[in-house]
């Protein structure tokens, strides 16, 4: 069982910037790919970017492609992703989730990940 709990997030205005934060409370966090998800009200979750266990392969969705940056420090069993240049599309529900079956992989698939946080909000403003 992974717990995993998301931080960092907040009201931004457009252009700006945000650190989110997934820390995991698992020993074994460093075998398990991470990703990150988000949802916008009435739309489904959609896939933002993923990282594989040792974080030497990151995809990022086209959306946030060369604004966003995921990132892992398995020493303190944390997930980040930077977000710069935001924009009032990008606000949502973020997700952390950990994919322990396909720990090399970087699957933009939500049903490929096993665990999942509660979500922070991200609201930027115009």
């Amino acid at each position: 069982q992974v717990q995993l709990v998301e931080s960092g997030g907040g009201l931004v205005q457009v252009g700006g910037s945000l650190r989110l934060s997934c820390t995991a409370a698992a020993r074994t966090y460093g075998t398990y790919a991470m990703g990150w998800f988000r949802q916008a009200p009435g739309r489904e979750r959609e896939f933002v970017a993923a990282t594989d266990y040792r974080g030497a392969k990151t995809d990022y969705a086209d959306s946030v492609k060369g604004r966003f940056t995921i990132s892992r420090d398995n020493a303190k069993n944390t997930l980040y992703l930077h977000m710069n240049g935001l924009k009032p599309e990008d606000t949502a529900v973020y997700y952390c989730a950990a994919d322990w079956t396909s720990p090399w992989q970087t699957s933009s698939r939500a049903d490929e990940y096993e665990y999942w946080g509660q979500g922070t909000q991200v609201t930027v403003s115009s």
